[in-house]
């Protein structure tokens, strides 16, 4: 249903190659950030690394420069050093380390992230766990009807250890665009939500235990702490996680919508509609056999760029908004007879304009992909600035009409697309080069605007280094102060992950 790693790796290094000509600007010069008062990496430091790691210890500096640089081009830290362990043992003494002689590390996964909250903002040591790759165990005693435990190490890649699990009948409990290339310690660290967040929940019910370097015992469940702290309280070198079963049937239902807010206000509040639990119960905490899993929308500007970049079909007429539903449940036929019902009344009303059915893999594929390839397509549209914000569905929208307006005279397009079932809104504005100028038209404006409509800045990719000093916006001084005495507590030195999530000023 969504992409390969072996595409999203080519289209990563077309990606390079197109823009290698263009230097990305240094995280250091672009924003207003200085650098604290951290040792630098000597040739003694690299010798006790090498004594750790052997060979497994970067210092090439075209080998460091995806280390260094955020997959969107937008971010590049000056690393000397990059250290790939295989083991916690390995962290724990290259941590050791690094404590006794405050070098700043900044821990790294698939480098996914949308924040640059896995890039280093001057010269810290970048610790990558993509080596960590092991299923330490998937307990089938419970069998393959009920939702089991498997335990992976930090560097699994989602995508495989998805695959992995489909051969015993179970799944990964989180799905994202980026499952080709994201790691589940990456997954952890930023709480990802993803496209079955409205069917399975959040990472903090998922995930029963982390490996974080201290031993979490009974008692405080302190396991939380590190889901979503992005790195700055301890490294995540594995996860004791809940796997569900695989469901045996699989429906894509896509429509055209005049307006996203009323079209969906219709369908979820009308309560003769058959079918509608199948789709739309999950806004509303109840869960039928068959369940929906995802609702995604995207809008005219998003199916324009698929459409143009990636050569994408659309499966139904041009319509100004789009939506994409998938149920899953037990039985082909029985669940195929519901969204037919569901289908041909909502059609027949005119609650949508347009639409069409897949519960083949084939068809199903292809219309994930129009969803999930807006970011290829706007990768290759020019430089792109991302925002992930959660809003009430009333006004959710609203923010992109409006960061357009305001946007228009420098930006090429602004975009919405996201998930319906849990209010998260990613908006994209695309210039043509890097531009100071149209930043600063965009930021604060979309977390004042958030704030605003009592919205939160960031709904799934955490605040990393782009959202730290704007984290008053959805924290209170007193929450963040908090925050604040708990990275002293757990790091007290201040060398993991400096300069993210916490705000600067």
């Amino acid at each position: 249903m969504l992409l390969s790693r072996r595409v999203l790796q080519t289209w990563a290094a077309r990606v390079l190659a197109r823009n290698s000509s263009s230097a990305v600007p240094l995280t250091s010069a672009h924003y207003p950030v200085k650098r604290h008062d951290f040792a630098r990496v000597s040739e003694l430091d690299l010798q006790e690394f090498r004594s750790i790691l052997g060979d497994r210890v970067i210092t090439n500096a075209s080998e460091l420069e995806p280390y260094n640089t955020d997959w969107l081009r937008n971010l590049r830290g000056q690393s000397t050093v990059a250290l790939r362990p295989k083991t916690t043992d390995e962290v724990s003494r290259i941590l050791a380390h690094c404590s006794k002689n405050r070098i700043a590390v900044v821990p790294q996964g698939g480098n996914t992230g949308l924040v640059g909250g896995s890039n280093p903002v001057f010269d810290e040591v970048v610790l990558s766990l993509s080596l960590m790759n092991e299923v330490i165990s998937v307990d089938e005693v419970a069998g393959k009807s009920q939702t089991i435990v498997s335990m992976v190490t930090s560097g699994c890649v989602l995508e495989s250890l998805d695959a992995m699990l489909a051969k015993k009948g179970l799944m990964m409990p989180l799905d994202l665009g980026a499952k080709g290339s994201c790691q589940v310690g990456g997954n952890v660290s930023t709480n990802a939500g993803g496209l079955r967040l409205m069917r399975y929940g959040s990472l903090h019910g998922s995930i029963l235990d982390t490996a974080a370097l201290i031993i979490v015992t009974p008692g405080y469940d302190l396991k939380q702490l590190f889901i979503g702290a992005e790195g700055t309280l301890g490294v995540v070198t594995a996860i004791s996680i809940l796997t569900p079963p695989r469901p045996k049937a699989v429906n894509v239902a896509f429509m055209g919508l005049q307006q996203l807010r009323s079209s969906v206000a219709d369908l979820s509040n009308s309560q003769d509609v058959p079918g509608r639990d199948t789709l739309w119960s999950a806004r509303r905490g109840r869960w039928s056999g068959e369940e929906a899993v995802a609702v995604e929308f995207m809008d005219a500007a998003s199916m324009q760029l698929v459409e143009k970049h990636l050569a994408l079909c659309n499966p139904i007429s041009p319509q100004p908004f789009y939506a994409l539903v998938e149920t899953s449940g037990s039985s082909d036929a029985h669940d195929k007879m519901k969204l037919d019902t569901f289908f041909e009344y909502i059609m027949k009303e005119n609650l949508i304009n347009d639409g069409s059915i897949a519960t083949d893999y084939t068809k199903l594929r292809n219309m994930w992909a129009l969803r999930e390839r807006i970011t290829e397509a706007l990768t290759r549209e020019g430089v792109t600035y991302k925002y992930d914000v959660s809003l009430p569905m009333a006004v959710m929208y609203d923010l992109v009409v409006e960061t357009r307006q305001r946007c228009l005279p420098l930006a090429k397009c602004t975009v919405g697309y996201g998930h319906i079932g849990d209010g998260n809104l990613h908006l994209n504005i695309v210039g043509e080069t890097h531009s100071k100028k149209l930043l600063h038209l965009i930021e604060p404006f979309v977390f004042e605007w958030t704030a605003r409509h009592r919205g939160s800045i960031s709904a799934e990719h955490g605040l990393g280094f782009k959202k730290a000093d704007y984290i008053y916006y959805s924290k209170s001084k007193e929450a963040v102060d908090v925050m604040k005495s708990l990275k002293q507590l757990f790091d007290p030195q201040g060398i993991l992950n400096p300069y993210k999530t916490l705000p600067q000023q």
